[in-house]
């Protein structure tokens, strides 16, 4: 789609002259917080903020924004550029790559506007998705924009590109990631992005609320709408507000049709004072959920942008494509599919974020009973993570998904406990309950511990919880042996539950599942991250950058350390007078005025071509400053700090008998201060040093660029230990000794021996 268009824009764009935030991306760089990923994200964020100035995407793709200026025209593509017929010729190198029926039609359509504005959706705001996997740091990701924002926001008060507040929209089947989402961000240091100074300014000026209050009643007012009475507390003109709410709550009572009646609006106050809220930008987490039919978010959105609150519009998503295809009609009878979400700007495959940084698993699948592959399941994890435990000092775990609780507790359950014998106190159930099977009291506390060293709990199991949005970084494991243990659209979104990062390069994760769900999961990496499961399986560790320890060589060769001596000098003064003798010293210099004054001065005849240059050099050399001048000149040598009115007598006789005054100036100045003597004192201190300094540095992650290589270096350094070197440098210096001794110069002889 566009996003690898708007890749080499960017890419162009920021080694150019004219980028204007180089050095907040070199910034960013040096802290190395930051994963890559999320560092091109924030590349991208801003390209399109500044570059293409928040333009809504079908009016960037109308206007020929993503036609790069490496694409090769054909002759017709070329006629199309020439002429200035950017919507068609946009319209046209997008079919050609991924709708090739329309293409051939291109010539067909009369207005490519309005496909185009259907393509993005018809929306008249800027709405942007960056596509990541699970585990990059997206919400990390969130709260780097707000920072950004507000950073421009405040240099640019008046620039509506950039935003002042925000909205972060979490799906209704997410309610359990509003409270970490907001943690997350609200912990978040700014400084990862910006100069501290500026980080803590944009810190202070923060402010969360989560709008978690159960919707209210039809026809309910502000007295009883909490959630709307928060944001109406803080209007007219917040400034660093930040509101976390799920979806449903701003589109309660909304029906597709007749959606922003007004008797309609009175029924979501939620929505309504939202819409109040100025210069807003949205984040929608899991944006694919939003996008469905079910949930009218963007008709709620398109709302708020016709009362011009709205500046962009970010979805996030590790699944940029939607649940079935989506038809764009042509005329009354053409159309075409497509099931990519086409606002994605940004996408980092999942293959790419294993490879990097996510845990590396291991897939397996069985056609077996469900008990028999729980067996397998448990056995292979217990094999491989029973005893691990990860630097934070969390244990690993295994999460097991049931279909219902009736399968957990009376299947699963009994199965591990009796069959497996796996202790009780290991295992977590962890539903919503029924009337049959009660929910332990503890359970939500222990759920949302799993992640501290504390939590013993080993065996997580779990019903309609934990499919997505669930971040458990110790989950090292998930089984998926039953159907309908995931539903069939989120099998992908399960299984990777156990890739997130703990420990850099010490990565693996194990996932089980039956014959059924393993088919399912092949076919949503081949439709979503274009892999399989043989791809994830063979992804290798051994290509992955690994850290190399930067080695002092000279520990190896045993050279001598470099000696050499500091110079340490004392300074002292001694004040030789009581006080200045101000009079006294002036008059030594009225009786020895003589020596200030000019010599002759001789012209010989010819220097001059006429009287007037006579007088000019006459006036130059002795011009002479008033009496007045000579005692301000004298109080300004000394910055202000002498008084000269009691002794202008004196200086008055010296100001009358010297035509050439720079000359006694200095003197006139001592006159004024007290005699001193200075005394120094040196000392020589020995010192030594090494001729490299890398005890301090770390090691760094190997790559192409590195020389020498990794194997030229395990060479280099087998051989040091086996150097003669030591063995020659000895001999040479009881040579130089021995020369020394004949030349009769004992005194250099020590310092070879030292």
């Amino acid at each position: 789609m566009i996003n690898k268009n708007i890749k080499i824009e960017k890419d162009i764009w920021l080694n150019s002259d004219g980028c204007t935030v180089k050095e907040i991306i070199k910034y960013i760089k040096s802290r190395g917080k930051l994963r890559d990923t999320q560092i091109e994200a924030i590349e991208i964020y801003l390209f399109l903020k500044i570059v293409g100035k928040n333009k809504p995407l079908w009016q960037l793709f109308s206007e020929g924004f993503f036609i790069t200026d490496t694409t090769d025209f054909n002759e017709y593509e070329k006629f199309m550029y020439n002429h200035g017929y950017f919507e068609k010729l946009s319209l046209y190198l997008f079919a050609k790559e991924n709708l090739p029926s329309l293409a051939k039609e291109i010539d067909n359509i009369k207005e490519p506007k309005k496909i185009i504005k259907k393509i993005f959706y018809d929306v008249n705001y800027s709405d942007y998705l960056l596509s990541l996997p699970m585990g990059a740091g997206k919400t990390y990701l969130m709260a780097s924009f707000i920072y950004l924002d507000l950073h421009f926001a405040l240099n640019e008060p008046n620039n509506k590109n950039f935003a002042h507040n925000f909205l972060i929209l979490i799906p209704s089947g997410l309610k359990n990631s509003i409270a970490p989402s907001l943690k997350s961000i609200e912990s978040f240091d700014g400084s990862w992005v910006l100069a501290e100074a500026q980080a803590k300014k944009i810190k202070k000026l923060l402010k969360f609320d989560i709008l978690d209050v159960p919707k209210t009643a039809k026809k309910s007012n502000l007295a009883v709408n909490p959630n709307a009475a928060k944001v109406n507390s803080i209007l007219p003109n917040p400034f660093g507000q930040i509101f976390v709410v799920n979806a449903e709550k701003v589109i309660l009572n909304s029906q597709a049709k007749g959606l922003f009646e007004d008797d309609e609006i009175v029924q979501n106050e939620l929505k309504q004072k939202l819409a109040l809220i100025p210069n807003m930008s949205i984040f929608i987490d899991e944006v694919h959920h939003a996008a469905s039919d079910d949930i009218k978010l963007r008709q709620v959105v398109s709302w708020w942008n016709e009362q011009n609150n709205i500046t962009t519009v970010l979805g996030f998503s590790g699944t940029p494509y939607l649940k079935s295809a989506e038809k764009i009609y042509i005329n009354e009878n053409d159309f075409f599919k497509f099931s990519h979400i086409t606002n994605t700007v940004y996408y980092y495959p999942l293959t790419t974020a294993i490879e990097k940084f996510l845990k590396l698993p291991t897939v397996k699948s069985a056609s077996l009973e469900k008990t028999e592959i729980l067996t397998e399941a448990i056995n292979d994890f217990n094999a491989l993570y029973k005893d691990k435990i990860y630097q934070d000092g969390t244990i690993a775990k295994c999460a097991i998904y049931c279909s219902s609780i009736k399968d957990l507790e009376e299947v699963v359950y009994p199965h591990l406990t009796t069959k497996l014998k796996i202790p009780k106190n290991e295992i977590l159930k962890f539903h919503k309950g029924n009337k049959e099977y009660k929910i332990d009291s503890n359970a939500e506390l222990e759920f949302k511990s799993l992640d501290l060293p504390s939590s013993q709990k080993r065996y997580i199991l779990l019903v309609q919880v934990g499919k997505e949005g669930w971040d458990c970084r110790s989950l090292t494991s998930v089984v998926l042996s039953g159907v309908g243990d995931s539903p069939k659209n989120m099998v992908l979104q399960t299984s990777c539950r156990c890739l997130r990062e703990v420990d850099k390069h010490d990565n693996t994760a194990l996932i089980w599942l039956n014959e059924s769900n393993a088919k399912i999961l092949n076919e949503q990496l081949k439709k979503e991250q274009n892999s399989s499961i043989e791809e994830l399986n063979s992804l290798n560790r051994k290509t992955l950058n690994k850290p190399i320890k930067r080695v002092l060589r000279v520990d190896y060769l045993k050279l001598p350390k470099i000696d050499f001596y500091q110079l340490r000098i004392k300074y002292t003064t001694i004040n030789i007078e009581e006080n200045e003798n101000t009079k006294e010293k002036l008059n030594d210099i009225i009786k020895n005025i003589d020596s200030y004054k000019d010599g002759a001065v001789t012209i010989k005849s010819g220097s001059f071509d006429d009287i007037e240059q006579t007088r000019d050099f006459i006036t130059k050399e002795y011009q002479k400053l008033s009496f007045r001048d000579f005692l301000f000149q004298i109080e300004k040598n000394s910055f202000m700090r002498v008084d000269t009115k009691p002794f202008e007598k004196e200086l008055k006789i010296i100001y009358d008998k010297i035509e050439n005054l720079e000359k006694v100036y200095n003197d006139i100045a001592l006159c004024f201060s007290i005699k001193r003597e200075l005394h120094s004192k040196s000392e020589e201190i020995k010192q030594s040093a090494e001729l490299l300094v890398v005890k301090n540095l770390k090691a760094i992650e190997e790559n192409k660029k590195l020389y020498p290589s990794t194997e030229a270096c395990e060479q280099l350094l087998s051989a040091d230990k086996n150097s003669n070197f030591i063995d020659e440098f000895e001999k040479t210096k009881q040579e130089k000794i021995i020369a020394l001794a004949q030349e009769q110069k004992f005194d250099e002889i020590s310092k070879v021996s030292d």
